[in-house]
């Protein structure tokens, strides 16, 4: 892999995510009862441990993979079952097609967030300010497509016609990045930067998780 002068390799600022916009405050309550305070504490201990267990295992399979572009490219093939499960349902089969479009929306809200706080403003950096403009582009008709189908009967007769239309925008999408964007970028930035994208991006990942 090529390595770039130290003025490419320092620069953090745009792997950075953006936390402020997280409240700071603390997630207990503090008060004089100290019973009701202990049992709160104590549930609200329950309650973290088990969003931390979710977060990991979301998380795990795509934190695995390697360097940010192979995580990144793991999720791909995640979203895509996703959309295989969706068009392999009958009409009737409401329940079943509303939950996987709920998955399907957490899953690229993850994703898009990743790629649009850590690896598109690596891109602006490298001096391929086009290739992020248009791939965050497409990110808008991602959300187009999932209020369509959010505001759907999932019986309707359009609904798999649309699920369709969507996966090859969202496949052609993919494979641009894949094939094109990612190696072009990880050809350009010094390892030193390429590691720390990767910390980015599975630390974008576990907040979204």
């Amino acid at each position: 892999m090529a390595t770039r002068s130290d003025n490419r390799s320092t620069r953090s600022s745009s792997t950075r995510t953006d936390s402020r916009s997280r409240s700071d405050k603390s997630a207990f309550s503090w008060g004089s009862a100290g019973g009701i305070v202990g049992a709160a504490f104590g549930g609200a201990l329950i309650a973290i441990a088990a969003n931390l267990g979710r977060k990991f295992a979301v998380q795990g399979v795509s934190a695995i993979k390697g360097n940010w572009a192979d995580s990144l490219a793991a999720e791909h093939k995640m979203v895509l079952a996703l959309f295989d499960k969706m068009l392999a349902t009958d009409d009737d089969q409401i329940k079943q097609r509303s939950f996987l479009l709920m998955q399907l929306g957490h899953a690229l809200d993850k994703h898009a967030y990743a790629e649009e706080h850590v690896v598109y403003p690596s891109l602006r950096d490298a001096n391929w300010k086009s290739d992020a403009e248009l791939l965050e582009k497409e990110h808008g008709e991602v959300k187009t497509y999932l209020h369509r189908l959010h505001n759907m009967e999932a019986d309707s007769p359009e609904w798999v016609g649309i699920v369709a239309e969507f996966r090859d925008n969202i496949a052609r999408h993919m494979r641009m990045e894949e094939d094109e964007v990612f190696p072009k970028l990880r050809a350009e930035i010094s390892d030193e930067l390429d590691q720390r994208i990767t910390k980015e991006v599975n630390k974008a990942g576990f907040m979204m998780a």
